[in-house]
């Protein structure tokens, strides 16, 4: 019988060691796998769905620097809490047809607001009532 309990608990000890090294293979696998898109789309549902998981140096990286780039700090400091930069062309619609002006609103260094203009993004009206 002390044969038998001897034997059971080499092969529950074998058999932990197997589940361990099984578990820890599927895990070294997932974190080869990337979790991160690495590219921003540019059609607009994709782009506003991924942009928030990219940092202002990855965009930047992507589209060069901004056409236009306001910052807003801390009263007093030299702390940038907001920015609100603007592109040209780089987004397009489900048809492919560009956007003249692509805004993005960051609070620290995410983007928090997409907005998608037909127009240049200057401010005023150019064809409105004046």
């Amino acid at each position: 019988m002390k044969s038998f309990v001897k034997s059971f608990v080499k092969f529950l000890a074998l058999m932990g060691l197997v589940l361990t090294q099984t578990l820890l293979s599927g895990l070294a696998m997932a974190d080869d796998t990337p979790s991160k898109q690495t590219e921003i789309p540019t059609l607009e549902k994709d782009f506003v769905n991924a942009i928030n998981g990219f940092d202002k140096a990855t965009i930047i990286a992507q589209f060069g620097e901004p056409a236009k780039a306001d910052d807003v700090k801390v009263k007093g400091t030299s702390k940038v809490v907001a920015s609100i930069w603007q592109y040209h062309f780089i987004n397009t619609n489900v048809d492919g047809v560009y956007y003249e002006t692509t805004e993005l609103d960051f609070i620290d260094d995410k983007v928090v607001t997409v907005v998608f203009l037909n127009n240049d993004g200057a401010e005023g009206a150019s064809d409105g009532q004046k």
